[in-house]
């Protein structure tokens, strides 16, 4: 390993544990069909009901919920180990740890007990569905309408860039149910796209399976949405069922996407890393290997130095996270930071690698891809630094 085993200060034996187990299923069942994935653009059904099998879906939630009844190290553990393995298009961190803690936080009982454990299985696959064609980290701009009619809502509008939209089943949307412009009148309205007859719920469409530059294998779609009915019963206001919370509700659950973010961007960097190493050890150039040049060992003195500081930073996030306490201002900085660091340390790594760093059999240029958009989801960086800055 390029790195010192050094452990993380939020990990415990319980968490060391799952990461062996996580690292040999992925590597086993999963890495060896990541050309196939890629090719479809989607990791379909059957990953995730192996998935389920294998207890690598909502290991953070309650036990009584179908989860694992882990806490959010737990998921942390297999989305570092995921990126580790350089496979960027299993959308299980939003699914697990985002989906799934809106519904137990937000939910009724009777919703948690509907939904939480088919989505423990991989039975529902869940995705949210916040940004819009004209909308992307102004969620306060959001279009997409439900207006009341008796026991449903009728959901009209559009959604885009979102994670699992080919998959998914089961998707949170960011819409509004009142009139009134900015924060107030946005309501969490979850959506149950199959049909009691097995077909798709009348008025749902999804879109294209987008082409992006990067993350090849992750099915990341349009979504539409044409006068939907959705029961009442599936807005996310609690017990009593109040509309007009989901403005509140987002802002206290992104601190926590932001954290994914720069967990798989750690993950990354340190697969880069590894990979960097061992192909300048062994590249000959001039007669002598790549890494005898004295401008490769302090390029990557360099690299590592970023890595473990940005490792360092992510572990006392995840530290606070953990009991509690990470604030939103800080969450926004490290994704900001972090996800910077991340496209700096690829850019130097497939630097070193000369044209072959350029070829997309060699993992640095996937890697390098699909770093790119870390800057922007989640909440572009400069909105990031916006946030940051206001706490200073």
């Amino acid at each position: 390993m390029a790195l010192p085993n050094f452990p993380s200060v939020w990990m415990t034996e319980e968490h060391r544990m799952l990461q062996d187990s996580v690292h040999r299923f992925i590597h086993e069942r999963w890495v060896p069909r990541a050309a196939e994935f890629r090719e479809a653009g989607i990791m379909g059904p059957d990953t995730w009901r192996d998935a389920g099998a294998n207890g690598l879906l909502c290991v953070g939630l309650p036990e009584e919920y179908g989860g694992g009844g882990g806490d959010f190290g737990h998921e942390a553990v297999i989305l570092l180990e995921q990126a580790r393995a350089n496979l960027s298009g299993w959308g299980g961190g939003l699914h697990s740890a985002i989906v799934g803690p809106y519904i137990l936080h937000y939910g009724s009982e009777e919703q948690k007990r509907r939904w939480l454990p088919k989505m423990a299985t991989g039975e529902l696959i869940g995705a949210i569905a916040m940004t819009e064609p004209g909308t992307g980290s102004d969620l306060q701009s959001v279009r997409t309408s439900a207006r009341r009619d008796g026991d449903h809502y009728v959901l009209s509008g559009a959604k885009t860039f979102i994670t699992n939209g080919q998959n998914a089943n089961l998707i949170i949307v960011v819409c509004r149910t009142g009139g009134a412009a900015g924060a107030k009148g946005m309501s969490l309205l979850v959506v149950e796209t199959d049909g009691e007859d097995g077909k798709p719920a009348a008025g749902f469409r999804r879109g294209r399976n987008l082409e992006k530059v990067g993350m090849k294998a992750q099915d990341t779609s349009e979504l539409f949405f044409d006068e939907v009915r959705v029961p009442v019963a599936n807005l996310l206001g609690g017990e009593s069922g109040v509309e007009g919370q989901g403005f509140v509700q987002l802002m206290e659950q992104l601190p926590q996407e932001r954290l994914i973010i720069c967990l798989s961007a750690i993950g990354a960097m340190e697969r880069a890393l590894d990979e960097t190493l061992a192909y300048v050890k062994q590249r000959q150039a001039f007669g002598k290997t790549v890494w005898e040049f004295q401008n490769t060992r302090f390029k990557l003195a360099e690299v590592q130095a970023t890595v473990l500081a940005a490792r360092a930073f992510v572990d006392a996030c995840m530290a606070a996270h953990l009991k509690g306490e990470l604030d939103a201002a800080r969450a926004a900085l490290a994704k900001a930071w972090v996800t910077e660091a991340q496209c700096k340390v690829m850019d130097e790594c497939l630097q070193l690698f000369g044209g072959y760093g350029y070829m997309m059999e060699y993992p640095i240029a996937e890697l390098y891809a699909d770093a790119r958009v870390q800057r922007i989801y989640g909440g572009t960086n400069e909105i990031m630094k916006e946030l940051a800055s206001r706490s200073m």
